[in-house]
């Protein structure tokens, strides 16, 4: 069986909500997931965000069969985005779901269709002229095709997670690269919080 959906809404009902943007002004609310200050004085405080809304990404097809053999690639262009956004907004109304041009990410807001074995997909991504290390594992919301491309929608099954710094009234937040190795015992911090709770969830 493929692993469930996280259920952030259940998870993160009386979390603290804060608001990430980018350069062209649009906005992205997150759940404050961790936060931990290292000691020190005029530490930062650092924290994991998780996006309010379900993240989604649009693949385009090498090939029009959705095969092994087939190249997949991440529609990252704003540009890009922009011109099959309305394409993409209509075939996910009818599953119910609200496409939203988010910062950072794309992201849907409503109920996912039921996770099933059939809609998954182990993938390595080609971004930005580099291939994932390891697949992702990700969840088939819907295809269509634009200019006789052929581009689909999915939703990745891991949870989508943002590191930052922020001020004391989170105000501030600035994302850092979670592949800085200067940071890396800081990540591994909150990410050992992130699983104690995981396991925490379990055992109750």
């Amino acid at each position: 069986m493929a692993p469930s959906q996280f259920d952030f809404e259940e998870e993160f009902e009386e979390t603290p909500i804060v608001t990430l943007w980018d350069e062209q002004g649009r906005s992205l609310d997150c759940y404050l997931d961790k936060e931990y200050t290292p000691p020190g004085r005029n530490a930062l405080t650092y924290i994991l965000l998780a996006p309010v809304d379900t993240p989604v990404m649009i693949l385009a097809w090498e090939e029009e069969a959705e095969d092994e053999e087939s190249d997949a690639f991440l529609i990252e262009d704003s540009e890009e985005i922009e011109k099959i956004f309305a394409d993409a907004k209509a075939v996910l109304a009818e599953l119910d779901l609200q496409l939203k041009f988010t910062a950072h990410t794309l992201t849907v807001s409503g109920e996912l269709p039921p996770l099933e074995d059939d809609n998954v997909l182990s993938l390595e991504i080609d971004s930005e002229g580099q291939t994932t290390e390891e697949p992702e594992e990700l969840q088939f919301l819907a295809s269509f095709f634009f200019e006789d491309q052929k581009y689909s929608i999915y939703t990745p099954l891991a949870p989508l997670l943002f590191l930052a710094t922020s001020d004391e009234d989170r105000k501030k937040i600035e994302l850092l690269s979670p592949d800085d190795e200067e940071l890396q015992p800081i990540l591994e911090e909150l990410l050992f919080d992130e699983l104690e709770d995981q396991l925490d969830d379990g055992l109750e």
